[in-house]
């Protein structure tokens, strides 16, 4: 197989799944350089493909090859031993609620909803594409159909983030295609994502960068998570205005490590 019939398999235009269905593009978004990140998107995606064609074999996905991004203020690093086992670009919503009592009240997170996308080949081979996807997710609507697209990318579904409380994060990887584990995590460390992190749909700022340690009864051998690369879904400063509870668009691109426990 060529490099750029690889490349296009996976973030272009032929599909790898059947029936798929393209998300609508989100014209309301009130992002002025919505449609200029596609384009973006579409030009490095066929300058890959040039390249590519030039290659005399496709990049392998190795994993190993994968860098982390830091934040200006890092994370700390995973821990030692640990191997990267999967990355996901997460696509969904940042729940809050509000006392609608108190229009100087701060919004309270209570968790988050969203459908993760396997993007660990990208990882591996092009972390300049990676870089870009989770800005790109957020300028399609969300969709409730399994066999949907990432937005104009092949990415297909790898699992499913959601809250079991307001406190604890719960990611399943168990799906028809893979089978890499389910776990409830415990935040370990948090940073603010870089000043010129992408913004949301209505301007709101990137929520921040977290590292994540799984809980007993977590399978697949997953020991840490990570939140990157976030765009959008942060509240609003106040409760002015709000609903006693509304969601916030976001994308973020998720890293999870494997290992073996030491209890």
């Amino acid at each position: 197989m060529y490099a750029s019939t690889l490349l296009v398999s996976f973030l272009g235009a032929s599909t790898v799944i059947a029936a798929p269905t393209w998300p609508a593009f989100n014209w309301n978004a009130a992002k002025p350089d919505g449609l200029s990140t596609v384009s973006e998107y579409f030009n490095m995606l066929a300058s890959k493909v040039d390249l590519g064609k030039s290659m005399a074999t496709a990049p392998v996905c190795d994993l190993s090859k994968a860098q982390m991004a830091a934040a200006p203020t890092p994370l700390p690093p995973p821990t030692a031993g640990l191997t990267l086992k999967h990355v996901a670009i997460g696509r969904g919503t940042q729940n809050y609620t509000c006392d609608t009592t108190n229009a100087t009240a701060v919004p309270t997170a209570v968790g988050a909803v969203a459908t993760l996308f396997n993007a660990s080949c990208v990882a591996s081979s092009y972390p300049d594409l990676l870089q870009l996807l989770p800005k790109l997710a957020l300028q399609f609507n969300l969709t409730t159909q399994e066999n949907s697209r990432m937005g104009p990318t092949n990415l297909i579904i790898s699992g499913h983030h959601f809250f079991t409380n307001t406190t604890t994060p719960f990611f399943n990887l168990d799906t028809t295609q893979y089978n890499l584990g389910e776990a409830g995590c415990t935040k370990s460390n948090q940073t603010d994502a870089p000043a010129d992190a992408p913004k949301g749909q209505q301007g709101d700022k990137a929520v921040p960068w977290l590292k994540l340690k799984t809980q007993i009864g977590s399978t697949g051998d997953l020991q840490e998570i990570y939140r990157i690369n976030t765009a959008g879904g942060s509240p609003p400063a106040t409760c002015q205005g709000q609903p006693a509870a509304f969601e916030v668009q976001y994308s973020a691109q998720y890293w999870f490590w494997e290992g073996t426990s030491d209890s």
